[in-house]
């Protein structure tokens, strides 16, 4: 039988200690791992620019068509059941002592294995963050475009596309910050103005007071459009919970050792995130509702003309917080296509890559965002498909696969619950997104 020379052996040693140097060389470089010295109150700015996006504004309409009953019900729902799966993900982070799940597919390869769980996690996450930054990229144009029109009345109107151009040109320069602790002071200033603005979206709502002759009822004036609405608010809500698909990714930021795990600051931050999204959220969509009943606008902005100037603040306020949320949601889009070229396809680690890189994503997310202006509808279909199993039931499904809890325990019956609720979310709201994406292609033209 053969056996090896001490000379092989120390070559054995010194060749998979420079592999280890390697990839170690490469965590550093890497935007997720390279930074591990956040604190807790990162974890809050982080998940509330995640979280509170501007689909807040949106949430009055959504209650519109899902009625006062039906929609408070939504609304709660959400938050408890998302509240509840963001946790399991805290938890789930660090569950195998000296490793951390630093990235939502590390997570589903740990529960459902190294392919399917790429296969399973990667596509939705990718649609879900890529999505996001088109809309974003939509959402930052149209708020410019308003800013521009209700400051100057009487100016010549500009296209569209060229707002959301310039809007992009802010991220060609962000998006060469290399990682998540060097976009925290991004991150704070658009949760601060995420706050702002829904505080003046609800205020104002209340100052002009209940509107004279308000209806209540379904808008739609057949049975079908009032069904059609109904899944398609569903997605909207959906929509305004889609945090989960960074949560490992900020944690990974947050310093561990096995005294002091992460998911004790990262709890902390994650539950003051909650509370803010709080007061974001249920004042704007219950009193936007009330003041202006089934003839609120699609954004509450837009129903509120006047005082001018608190209009064009609030517009102003929107576009520095989807500046830094499509960084938030920019970040593990980086993280995975830089990880795929440096690991799998042997490039260099360099400037000049992230450069390239960088560009061409921001470069993407503008030619989408320009050609489909109305890509909320395409979110509402989209995100059906990947928001509601990211964030609803995908971490309970992980939950039950490694946990394994007892059958018709309290978790067994509440990770069902949120699954079976999830799945119901998942078909019915990419339902109401196609119609209206049918509706909004009729009577457009590109690049007009």
């Amino acid at each position: 039988m053969a056996t090896q020379t001490p000379v092989e052996n120390n070559y054995l040693k010194n060749a998979t200690e420079e592999e280890l140097q390697r990839q170690k060389a490469i965590d550093d470089w890497l935007p997720i791992t390279s930074s591990r010295n956040a604190k807790w109150w990162y974890s809050a700015f982080h998940n509330v620019t995640a979280m509170v996006g501007a689909g807040v504004l949106s949430l009055p309409y959504a209650m519109s068509e899902l009625g006062w009953g039906p929609g408070v019900t939504v609304l709660v729902l959400s938050w408890i059941i998302t509240l509840y799966t963001l946790w399991q993900m805290v938890e789930m982070h660090e569950m195998v002592p000296g490793k951390r799940f630093d990235r939502y597919h590390e997570l589903g390869q740990y529960a459902f294995g190294e392919k399917l769980g790429l296969y399973i996690v990667v596509p939705q996450q990718l649609v879900v963050e890529i999505g996001v930054n088109i809309v974003y990229m939509v959402t930052g144009g149209k708020s410019l475009q308003k800013f521009h029109d209700t400051v100057c009345d009487d100016c010549k109107k500009i296209k569209l596309t060229f707002f959301i151009m310039i809007f992009a040109s802010v991220h060609f320069v962000l998006s060469h910050l290399p990682n998540f602790n060097s976009i925290s002071g991004v991150s704070l200033a658009a949760a601060v103005m995420s706050l702002s603005y829904s505080t003046i979206a609800w205020a104002a709502s209340a100052n002009k007071g209940v509107q004279e002759d308000v209806q209540y009822g379904y808008k739609a004036k057949s049975t079908a459009g009032t069904v059609f609405n109904f899944f398609s608010a569903l997605g909207d809500v959906a929509f305004a919970y889609a945090g989960h698909n960074v949560v490992l990714e900020i944690q990974a930021t947050i310093p561990s050792t096995p005294e002091k795990p992460s998911k004790g600051p990262m709890w902390k931050g994650v539950i003051v995130a909650y509370i803010v999204v709080a007061l974001c959220y249920f004042p704007v969509a219950l009193i936007g509702y009330w003041m202006f009943g089934n003839g609120v606008q699609d954004n509450i902005l837009i129903s509120l003309e006047k005082p001018k100037w608190l209009i064009a603040t609030a517009n102003m306020f929107v576009v520095i917080h989807v500046i830094g949320s499509y960084q938030i949601y920019a970040m593990p889009v980086f993280d995975m296509i830089e990880t795929v070229l440096v690991k799998k396809l042997n490039f260099k680690p360099s400037r000049v890559l992230r450069f390239i890189v960088r560009n061409l994503y921001v470069a993407f997310t503008m030619f989408v965002a320009i050609t489909f202006p109305f890509f909320g509808g395409l979110l509402g279909f989209f995100g059906g498909f990947a928001f509601a199993p990211t964030t609803y039931f995908l971490p309970c499904i992980m939950w039950l696969a490694i946990y394994k809890p007892k059958r018709f325990s309290l978790s067994w019956w509440t990770n069902w619950i949120c699954i079976v609720l999830g799945l119901m979310l998942m078909i019915l709201s990419p339902i109401g997104g196609l119609r209206s994406i049918i509706i909004d292609a009729k009577n457009y033209h590109f690049y007009s």
